[in-house]
C-alpha cells in the first residue's frame, strides 16, 4: 500500500508540475503585464502567456512542449528507504509520460535514440539528503533546454561587453549578473528568474544556483548585502529594454535569488542559472509511513486564474497580415519587421535532427512555399492510430544557424517559425532567397496547440517524437515577423540598444 501510495504522491507531483504553473510565479507574471502598455508586442505576448497558462490549467495539459530534465531534490528522515522513492519515482515518470504530461526527453548522447520514457543512464537526475524532520520533503523542477542554454558561469576576474572589468568583489558579482541577464537576450523565454551561486566549484556553483530557482519569487533573502543586491539586480535588469521574448519593454527580469558558498583561493566563480516564464518548479511533504502527500508548497496566496475580467484588452497597433501556405515570394517579401502574420494551412516541425538531415539529403516531401516550425511537440496515439497534439510551442531558434539559411534555399522554404531569433546567415539568406523568420511567443505550449486542427502525417519518426516532421494542418496560427528579406532583424536591434544601455552600469555601485 505504501508503494502505491507513493508512486500516486510522486505522479501527482509531476503532472502538478508540468501543468499548473506556481501562485507565486502567476503574481509575477501579472505584475509584468501591469507594466506594458497596450497594443505593443511585449503586451501581445504576456497577453498570450497569460492565456496559455489559463488553457494548460483547464486541459490539465502540459504549460510548456519541452518539458525538460527532471529534477529531484529529496530530504528524508533517517532510516527512509531511498531506493523506494527512487523506483516510484521512474515509475511515475514513465506513466506521466505515457499519459502526455511530459514529453519524452531522455536521448542516448552516443546513438541520439530516445528512450521514450524520460528514463536513462543518469536520467532523471535524483539528489537525496538526510535531516532530522519526520517529514519526506520532495522538490521537483522542469527546466527546458531552452533556459538551461542561457545558462552561464563566470570566472572573476574577466573582462564583459559593456561593463568592462569585473573583479573579485561585490561589485564584480554584480556586473556577472547583469551581464548574464543581457546575454539571454529573448532566446530563454523572458521574461525570466535567475537564480545565482557565488563561490564553490564549477559543479558545486551550477548546483547552488540551481537551488535559488526553489525559493519563492516574494521571499526576503536573509543576507542583507544578498537582499540587496537581489533588489538591486531586478530594478537594474529591467532597464536594459530587452523585454518579453526579446521584443523589447519593460518586463525583462520577474525574479533574481542569490546564494554563496566559500571557494577555494584560486577560483571564483559566479554562477547562473537562467529560468524562463514558464517557471515549473513545485514541492510536496510527505508522510514516511503512508506515502502520502501532507503539503503543498507554494500554495500561499491568492491563484490568479487571469480571467477575462482580470484582463485587459490589448489592441493590436502592429499591421496583421494573413497567410495561407503554400506562400509566395512575393507574399513574403511584402512583409516587414513588426509586422503580426496569422497563418493557416499546412505547416511542417523540424528541429536540430531534421536540419541536420535535410543538410545531407532530400527532403521527405515537397517544400517549396511551406513553413518549418522550430517545435517538438508532446503527441498522443489516438485508438485509432491518428495523432493528437498535445503541447506544440516553438524551441530556441539559434541551434539551427548553421543549417537553416542553405536549407531553405535548397529546399524552397519561404518562413520558419521559431523564439529567439538567428544569426547573420540566415538573415543574409533570407535577404537573398526571399525567406522570413516568424517569432512565436516561447513556452506557450497550449495557446499554439489550440491553433492545430490536425496531424496530417510524420516523417522520420525514427529520430523520435520531438524530433519527427508532422505535418500540421493550422488555423490562425499567430506569431511576429522579427527578421525580414530586407536585412531587418529586431533581435540584432534589441542586441545593440540593450548592450548601450548595459554600458550605463559600468561604474562601482557595491563596496
Amino acid at each position: 500500500m505504501y508503494i502505491e501510495q507513493l508512486e500516486k504522491s510522486m505522479y501527482d507531483l509531476i503532472c502538478e508540475t508540468s501543468t499548473n504553473l506556481p501562485k507565486d510565479v502567476r503574481r509575477a507574471v501579472k505584475a509584468a503585464r501591469e507594466k506594458e502598455d497596450a497594443g505593443t508586442r511585449a503586451a501581445m505576448s504576456l497577453d498570450t502567456i497569460a492565456k496559455n497558462i489559463n488553457m494548460a490549467d483547464d486541459k490539465l495539459s502540459p504549460i510548456c512542449q519541452d518539458t525538460g530534465l527532471p529534477t529531484f531534490k529529496i530530504k528524508t528522515p533517517i532510516g527512509v528507504n531511498q531506493l523506494e522513492i527512487k523506483a516510484a519515482i521512474k515509475k511515475a515518470l514513465i506513466q506521466a509520460t505515457k499519459d502526455g504530461k511530459l514529453r519524452p526527453n531522455a536521448v542516448d548522447s552516443i546513438t541520439g535514440e530516445n528512450s521514450g520514457d524520460n528514463l536513462g543512464e543518469g536520467l532523471p537526475v535524483i539528489k537525496f539528503e538526510q535531516w532530522e524532520n519526520d517529514h519526506i520533503e520532495v522538490k521537483l523542477i522542469l527546466k527546458g533546454g531552452g533556459c538551461e542554454n542561457k545558462n552561464i558561469q563566470y570566472s572573476l576576474p574577466t573582462e564583459l561587453d559593456g561593463l568592462g572589468r569585473a573583479g573579485r568583489d561585490l561589485d564584480g558579482i554584480r556586473k556577472c549578473i547583469l551581464h548574464s541577464v543581457y546575454q539571454a537576450q529573448g532566446q530563454g523565454c523572458s521574461a525570466g528568474f535567475i537564480g545565482v551561486g557565488i563561490g564553490g566549484d564549477r559543479t558545486s556553483g551550477y548546483e547552488l544556483a540551481k537551488d535559488q530557482l526553489f525559493r519563492a519569487v516574494d521571499d526576503v533573502n536573509p543576507n542583507a548585502q544578498l537582499a540587496e543586491m537581489e533588489a538591486y539586480i531586478l530594478e537594474s535588469a529591467n532597464k536594459l529594454g530587452i523585454g518579453t521574448m526579446g521584443f523589447g519593454g519593460e518586463a525583462t527580469l520577474l525574479g533574481c535569488k542569490i546564494g554563496v558558498m566559500h571557494r577555494i583561493p584560486a577560483s571564483f566563480y559566479v554562477s547562473v542559472a537562467y529560468n524562463c516564464w514558464a517557471y515549473r518548479r513545485m514541492a510536496v511533504d510527505l508522510d514516511p509511513t503512508t506515502g502520502a502527500v501532507t503539503n503543498w508548497h507554494y500554495n500561499e496566496g491568492k491563484k490568479l486564474s487571469f480571467d477575462q475580467e482580470e484582463q485587459t484588452e490589448t489592441k493590436q497597433s502592429s499591421r496583421v497580415v494573413e497567410l495561407t501556405a503554400p506562400i509566395t515570394e512575393e507574399q513574403i517579401r511584402d512583409l516587414q519587421v513588426g509586422d503580426v502574420v496569422k497563418i493557416s494551412g499546412r505547416m511542417y516541425t523540424g528541429r536540430d535532427a531534421i536540419h541536420k538531415h535535410l543538410s545531407e539529403n532530400d527532403a521527405p516531401v515537397d517544400l517549396d512555399g511551406h513553413i518549418i516550425y522550430h517545435c517538438g511537440p508532446v503527441v498522443l496515439k489516438n485508438e485509432d492510430g491518428g495523432y493528437e497534439i498535445v503541447a506544440a510551442g516553438p524551441t530556441t531558434s539559434i541551434r539551427e544557424e548553421p543549417y537553416q539559411g542553405d536549407i531553405m534555399k535548397k529546399f524552397g522554404i519561404r518562413a520558419v517559425i521559431g523564439k529567439g531569433g538567428m544569426g547573420p546567415k540566415t538573415l543574409a539568406a533570407l535577404q537573398e532567397h526571399g525567406g522570413v523568420y516568424l517569432n512565436a511567443i516561447g513556452g506557450a505550449a497550449q495557446y499554439y496547440a489550440d491553433c492545430i486542427k490536425a496531424v496530417e502525417g510524420v516523417d522520420l519518426l525514427q529520430f523520435g517524437i520531438p524530433e519527427a516532421m508532422w505535418h500540421l494542418r493550422v488555423e490562425d496560427f499567430t506569431a511576429v515577423v522579427t527578421m525580414d528579406s530586407h536585412g531587418n532583424s529586431l533581435h540584432a536591434d534589441v542586441d545593440q540598444t540593450s548592450l548601450e544601455k548595459l554600458s550605463q552600469f559600468k561604474e562601482k555601485v557595491f563596496s
